[in-house]
């Protein structure tokens, strides 16, 4: 029996992934008046597919940023006369949702190393 199986491994890369795309999500808002702006996104699941060995990434701990067009949340409205095609609601509403996520996947790996902590110390508390 393993003690260390992929699980932790997946929750670091999926947590990596989530601060990335909080920090694409937090530019998106700070151009939000930025004439000619495009609004990016990262492809969450692309992502986890390129660290999992599915996809190329084009360096070493690459993750993929998409632009809006290939993103799997719809962030981007049509540009406005200023040629911004950011969406402050909806870029606020993925905002909130991959922090909820991100805090999952928090709760998980904690739950997952206090497991390893319980089976270390021999069941004493």
């Amino acid at each position: 029996m393993k003690i260390f199986d992929r699980t932790l491994a997946r929750l670091e890369t999926a947590l990596d992934v989530r601060m990335v795309r909080h920090g694409v999500l937090a530019a998106n808002i700070a151009n939000a008046d930025t004439p000619g702006y495009v609004a990016r996104d990262v492809d969450f699941d692309a992502a986890m597919a390129a660290a999992d060995g599915g996809a190329a990434p084009t360096r070493e701990g690459h993750i993929p940023v998409a632009s809006s067009a290939g993103a799997p949340v719809d962030v981007v409205g049509a540009p406005g006369i200023d040629g911004n095609a950011v969406d402050a609601d909806r870029t606020l509403v993925a905002l909130a949702e991959n922090g909820l996520q991100y805090g999952a996947a928090a709760r998980s790996a904690a739950k997952k190393l206090a497991i390893l902590r319980y089976v270390a110390s021999d069941g004493a508390a």
